[in-house]
């Protein structure tokens, strides 16, 4: 089992897995695409840094869809899958403080990919996405009890049906879902819901670009929300933010080092890690970029992922919607 190395806030050195405590947060980036989609999960620990690591595998390879957690289970959600039919209704769950191959947590409502998601603590809820055999703007939103294993269930409807959505994340009460192609154009929708009551999206205000991604870009710290990369016409380099508890426009945060579509996130709840994607030069990209949530800036260099990829789910043990 991998060892901590050292933990940001005094925590101890050297000591297997079992001892790791509440400031140290995994993250883990599953599946992806290189030259196909792949079944790859990788880890690492937040606020000590490092390359990611092998973490085992998800259930089968898949990209394009979406990952979110609570403080002790990370879980992935459909996705495009390659084979016939291509888009998959699989939920995978991960238990962070034990490394491994994922395992199946039930099925969605319907198979799909392009969605996006976000949590509480308790609950995770995913939205929107498509499916070629129903239709590629889709409005709908499912919903599981992320401690217990079993089949999604239907939550509500987002303001308008969309694929590719640009992000998902959360405080402990609200999530968002933002961005997206609708089938004939890419927006700038914001949506919110109130994650521990079913119902339909409301209407949240707009991004700075309207725009959709292969892969979610957004994360959270319990205020505020970011939103990164994305592709209009060609690849963005563009962060936005949200107060989560206000509704309002978005605003600009700063600039990626690196344009790029299909860029993943989580946090820590204070570090935003923004790994992979598509970059015009040089391709899929191996770096894992950082923001400091609090405060407006460009991102920088963190580490780098086991492997080139976009298109992938990412999630962690502490982020904006745990407490």
């Amino acid at each position: 089992m991998p060892l901590l190395t050292t933990v940001a806030g005094g925590g101890v050195k050297g000591l297997g897995w079992s001892a790791q405590i509440a400031s140290a947060t995994t993250a883990v980036f599953g599946g992806g695409y290189v030259n196909t989609a792949v079944n790859t999960m990788d880890y690492l620990t937040i606020e000590t840094g490092g390359n990611a690591v092998d973490f085992g595998d998800l259930t089968a390879p898949r990209t394009a869809f979406d990952a979110c957690s609570s403080d002790t289970r990370g879980l992935w959600f459909s996705g495009y899958y390659y084979v016939s039919p291509p888009t998959t209704n699989i939920i995978d769950y991960v238990t962070f403080a034990t490394a491994g191959n994922a395992s199946d947590f039930g099925d969605m409502v319907r198979a799909r990919y392009g969605l996006s998601a976000c949590s509480s603590q308790t609950r995770g809820v995913v939205g929107g996405g498509g499916d070629t055999t129903v239709g590629n703007a889709l409005n709908e939103m499912d919903y599981v009890t992320i401690a217990t294993t079993g089949n999604a269930s239907d939550f509500g409807n987002l303001t308008v049906g969309r694929r590719y959505l640009a992000g998902g994340c959360s405080s402990p009460t609200r999530g968002l879902f933002v961005g997206g192609y609708d089938g004939s154009a890419r927006v700038n929708i914001i949506d919110y819901i109130t994650i521990a009551s079913t119902g339909n999206a409301a209407d949240f205000g707009d991004l700075t670009v309207a725009r959709s991604s292969s892969a979610s870009g957004g994360a959270s710290s319990d205020v505020r929300g970011i939103f990164s990369s994305g592709y209009v016409s060609t690849f963005l380099d563009t962060i936005d933010y949200v107060t989560i508890a206000t509704t309002g426009n978005a605003t600009d945060f700063g600039n990626l080092t690196t344009a790029r579509d299909g860029g993943g996130a989580t946090s820590n709840n204070t570090i935003a890690i923004l790994p992979g994607g598509d970059g015009s030069e040089p391709g899929r990209l191996l770096s894992i970029e950082q923001i400091t949530i609090a405060t407006a800036g460009n991102s920088t260099y963190f580490s780098d992922l086991s492997e080139a990829r976009t298109s992938i789910g990412c999630c962690s043990s502490n982020h904006g919607g745990v407490q």
